[in-house]
């Protein structure tokens, strides 16, 4: 600081100024007086210039003085100021002083201790939050009163940025009321709901094929709404779930009604002696004991998918012989297809059929389900088809496997959900009685899913279907 700008600089130009006026009036009045009365004028003159200097050195050692015990410890509290204003909470002012100098740097010491105190306390709460926030796997969206995002956590983030992205072919309810753009679509109407109602809302979001459990609460300030935060969770899994349980019990209950009322029916008709003859009796009995095990395959193929399902397989893996395997199937099922009047080939495209780790009764079961459907759905006349061969992919040796037909197919709408539980064709374009339980297909993808495989699907209306079943080679964890 500039000295002649302080107030110490100010005061000492101030008194030197009195001092200087006082002495040039004593001077203007007093030396003619002295000239014309006094003999020993120069001494006199000399003694005032004497007093003159002194008068002019001691209020340089006064201003001195007051700079010293006034300006410096002042200059240091501004400097100590500005480090804080900057954000350097750990200045501190040392005045050794007991005057109010002194109290002022020590009442600013403990200001400082205080505030840096706080400002530590109130950035650990930041990053605890801030530690919660990112730590959540559900999304965290916060808005103000216009609907700007001011606070998101990276899932939140994520989420909105995705819906941004899309493309919409609706207009949200109450869109056309809010002045943003910032406000997710899907979100815009419950957005509006919690600002009018000024209390907790909550909905499923549907986003394309995905779910969303949205929880919205308002934020106030002073009693007044600032915005509003939205709590995202995807629980797309848990609606499929529940829709699969759902239709789990709906199927299962159809599935045995129809064998259930059959044998009841005909027992009734047995317990009633409405068998005429023997050979009625043993027609109704006949019906009783398919339906028996049409109940029992029902019940065996749930067990099986159950414990698939959760994680118990129960493979016997050894190294296989695929082709010895095949072989085998297609010997068995040669039989059946000459008596359904169709034509079953094998084609082995490589000679090298053996996996490392297979089960050979699982794999067996799996062929057995899709060569079951195949000759289902294939008219009498056409051809099914086994074809086996080793493929590379991915610098990998695979067994690929196919059974394909000349049936009726597919439609393109219903592939996606072919390999669900219960699914079934219409029942129209079915060749003859149906035994299916509508379970073979799932079997199907967890056996094979079980050997680290995978089996897709390709079909055409009125074409046929092609079932492709990829094993690894080589076993891999």
């Amino acid at each position: 600081m500039n000295f002649w700008r302080s107030l110490v600089g100010k005061l000492w130009i101030t008194i030197i100024c009195l001092v200087a006026c006082v002495l040039i009036t004593l001077g203007v009045f007093l030396l003619p007086y002295i000239d014309t009365n006094f003999s020993n004028s120069g001494d006199i003159k000399r003694l005032f210039t004497y007093t003159a200097i002194v008068g002019f050195s001691m209020t340089t050692f006064f201003g001195l003085f007051l700079f010293s015990r006034i300006t410096q410890p002042m200059q240091k509290l501004i400097h100590a100021a500005n480090n804080i204003r900057k954000g350097e909470y750990g200045t501190r002012v040392y005045v050794e002083a007991s005057d109010e100098i002194g109290e002022l740097a020590n009442t600013f010491n403990h200001m400082a201790a205080e505030l840096e105190d706080n400002i530590r306390n109130l950035n650990q709460e930041k990053e605890h939050l801030s530690s919660v926030l990112r730590s959540m796997s559900d999304g965290v969206i916060t808005f103000d009163n216009s609907g700007k995002i001011i606070l998101t956590n990276p899932p939140g983030q994520r989420i909105s940025e995705m819906w941004k992205t899309m493309e919409w072919d609706y207009e949200p309810e109450g869109s056309n009321q809010l002045r943003t753009l910032e406000v997710p679509k899907p979100l815009e109407e419950l957005f509006s709901m919690t600002l009018t109602e000024s209390g907790d809302c909550s909905t499923l979001v549907y986003v394309k094929q995905d779910v969303w459990s949205v929880i919205m609460t308002p934020l106030y300030s002073n009693n007044d709404i600032r915005g509003a935060v939205a709590v995202l969770r995807d629980v797309t899994e848990e609606v499929k779930l529940e829709k699969m349980r759902t239709d789990f019990v709906a199927n299962v209950s159809h599935e045995l009604r129809t064998p259930l009322s059959m044998m009841q029916g005909y027992s009734e008709a047995l317990l009633d002696g409405m068998a005429a003859s023997p050979e009625e009796s043993q027609e109704l009995i006949q019906v009783i004991h398919d339906e028996s095990l049409r109940m029992g395959r029902l019940v065996k193929d749930l067990l099986i998918l159950a414990r698939m399902e959760a994680g118990h397989p129960d493979l016997a893996m050894t190294k296989l012989d695929v082709n010895e395997l095949l072989e085998r199937i297609y010997r068995k099922f040669s039989v059946r297809a000459r008596e359904c009047n169709l034509n079953l080939y094998y084609e082995k495209l490589s000679e090298d059929l053996f996996i490392q780790s297979g089960d050979e009764d699982k794999l067996e079961q799996v062929m057995t389900n899709l060569l079951d459907n195949a000759f289902r759905y294939t008219p009498t006349g056409k051809s099914v088809y086994i074809i086996a061969e080793r493929v590379q992919s991915d610098h990998h040796p695979f067994l690929q496997i196919h059974v394909r037909d000349e049936g009726v197919g597919i439609p393109k709408e219903d592939i996606p959900f072919i390999f669900e539980r219960f699914y079934k064709a219409d029942k129209a374009r079915v060749r003859g009685e149906s035994a299916s339980t509508g379970l073979g297909l799932a079997i199907v993808m967890n056996i094979i899913e079980s050997h680290h495989g995978s089996v897709k699907v390709t079909s055409e209306l009125g074409q046929g279907t092609d079932f492709i079943i990829r094993i690894p080679v080589e076993y891999r964890k």
